[in-house]
């Protein structure tokens, strides 16, 4: 047994009587951090958070086998070490042996147990079963499920060495297990509350599960026996509680926050907009002393992709797009600039260089993308027969309603040089499947990474993935792309793929598969008694570091 709960227990009430009601008060109710998510919460299992609302509390409640750093590099976590043999594919990792499952009454005694190789395999395997349904499997889809002596891929030789094996080589592996959906389950907690595990959540994090009810709150509190130690040796995490409210309303949530009543905000609204900015984006005056706001580069391109192989087959309508003069002519005739200025507030960077955004770790590029060059974009369409736009067919932009603003200003700059252009708005599931299956031929999207690896965004142009059966709407086909990348995922150091992705990145816009628009920033309000956030460019939330100084906002 590791601990007696009860001499634990009693042991922390005395000091805590010793420090006075003072500090006690500090330590058991003020040291909460607040946070709302309008979108609610469906569950919390790891296999399941697939998007932004869902990972930032999974985050708090489990771990996996390594974890990124605000510079989104791949550091230790469970497993504190770690070898790449050298075809690149068995990896060896050597796990801690102090990381426990949270107190839980599915266990013995109701006691957290220590986490073992074999609780990996068990979460991998169950990640991988269909039967779950889990939107996340695809992160292991490389794994060897058939290597002799393995369980799908993976196999336990003692409590603390975990070896994984792939079919092929793929280098940003790491990075792929560092998503939620690889975190650690003990299998006595899937067995026991089956389908309801996402209700009742037992991780290894710096939070457990304190309280949950729809429409209400969620509450985490802390993890007294969390394995992680700050630089000073202090065991984190720093906060006693983590509150989540489920405020639909985004202007009633920017009054909660203004209130003092929830301690951070992420991301600007549009009802919210007019007063917390100024026009050009920065913080309003009147909020410069209760509130800090952080900004920082996201990894997510949005962008205009064209499908290159289905162009005017069947009307007149975008069958100029099949011109590659057209669809440069396009890239160039619009600002970024003043289109994210006057409509995005300067939240977020014109996109002037690749698909690929200029936050990803180590990714500089000499691409030269497109910029606001009307004549340039006049010139081109000259070139391809339409001179002044004169027999150019209208074309069509398919978007959903919360980008019809970028539309429409895309639409009034292209047509002073000449273009007819046309927006349809769909409704954002019509859109997605549509996009998915081919049919349609100009669209906005946008590619937020699943993991900090150039592969994650030029994979989207392989010949292989295809849509439908993969992400490559555009259907760009390029036997000199698809030779590259496969040196890429050769090369086992990112270093050394960095000059393929490059390569690659350039080709894309070379051929105008896409026509980038802007790359997206990371924001987050703060109220100033709040130390510790910190951003990273794929905008998870980490908790354990915060904590609170009072020295800002009081909740009313």
């Amino acid at each position: 047994m590791r601990r007696n709960s009860f001499l634990y227990a009693l042991t922390f009430s005395v000091i805590c009587y010793a420090c006075g009601s003072k500090e006690r008060n500090v330590t058991s109710e003020q040291q909460v951090f607040r946070y709302n998510e309008s979108k609610g919460i469906s569950t919390l299992d790891p296999a399941f958070a697939r998007n932004l609302a869902l990972i930032w509390p999974v985050t708090q409640l489990f771990n996996g086998l390594v974890q990124l750093s605000d510079s989104l590099a791949v550091e230790p976590c469970v497993a504190k070490q770690w070898h790449v043999s050298d075809d690149g594919l068995q990896y060896t990792f050597l796990l801690r042996d102090d990381v426990y499952f949270h107190d839980s009454e599915v266990f013995p005694n109701g006691l957290g147990r220590r986490v073992t190789a074999s609780d990996f395999v068990y979460s991998f395997s169950r990640l991988l079963n269909p039967k779950l349904a889990s939107p996340g499997s695809w992160v292991l889809s490389m794994l060897d499920r058939n290597f002799a002596g393995f369980t799908n891929g993976c196999k336990a030789l003692n409590d603390t060495i975990l070896i994984i094996r792939l079919s092929k080589p793929f280098p940003a592996f790491l990075g792929l297990v560092s998503m939620p959906y690889c975190f650690v389950v003990p299998h006595e907690a899937i067995e026991h509350y089956g389908g309801e595990f996402g209700r009742r959540p037992v991780g290894t994090g710096p939070f457990y599960m304190k309280y949950w009810r729809d429409g209400e709150k969620l509450v985490l509190r802390r993890n007294a026996h969390y394995f992680e130690l700050d630089n000073e040796g202090k065991r984190l995490p720093y906060l006693e509680s983590v509150v989540v409210t489920f405020v639909v309303d985004k202007q009633s949530e920017f009054i909660e926050f203004i209130s003092g009543n929830i301690d951070m905000l992420s991301g600007v609204h549009a009802s919210s907009k007019d007063e917390l900015l100024t026009r050009t984006g920065n913080l309003n005056p009147k909020y410069r002393e209760k509130v800090l706001m952080l900004t920082g580069p996201y990894l997510n391109t949005e962008y205009l992709g064209v499908l290159l192989d289905s162009i005017g087959l069947e009307s007149l309508e975008n069958s100029a797009l099949h011109d590659l003069r057209v669809r440069k002519a396009l890239g160039y005739g619009f600002d970024r600039n003043a289109m994210m200025l006057y409509l995005r507030g300067n939240l977020g960077f014109p996109a002037t260089r690749g698909i690929v955004p200029p936050a990803m770790p180590g990714f500089e590029t000499s691409t030269e993308g497109f910029y606001y060059n009307p004549d340039k974009s006049r010139q081109l369409l000259a070139e391809a027969g339409y001179p002044n736009g004169n027999g150019l067919p209208p074309i069509t932009i398919s978007t959903t309603d919360d980008y019809l603003d970028v539309c429409e200003f895309i639409q009034h700059q292209l047509g002073e040089v000449g273009f007819d252009i046309r927006i349809d708005v769909l409704p954002g599931a019509a859109y997605r499947d549509m996009m998915a299956n081919s049919k349609l031929s100009l669209f906005r999207a946008s590619w937020v990474a699943d993991y900090a690896d150039p592969e994650n965004y030029l994979a989207l142009f392989v010949s292989s993935n295809f849509s439908p059966l993969g992400p490559n709407y555009t259907h760009f086909s390029s036997s000199e792309y698809d030779q590259l990348y496969r040196k890429a995922l050769a090369e086992p150091l990112y270093d050394n793929r960095l000059p393929y992705y490059r390569a690659m990145d350039s080709l894309v816009i070379a051929n105008a598969a896409v026509i980038p628009l802007y790359y997206d920033k990371v924001v987050r309000f703060i109220s100033k008694d709040v130390e510790g956030i910190t951003l990273n460019p794929m905008n998870l939330l980490e908790l354990k570091r915060v904590r609170k100084s009072y020295s800002g906002l009081a909740p009313s």
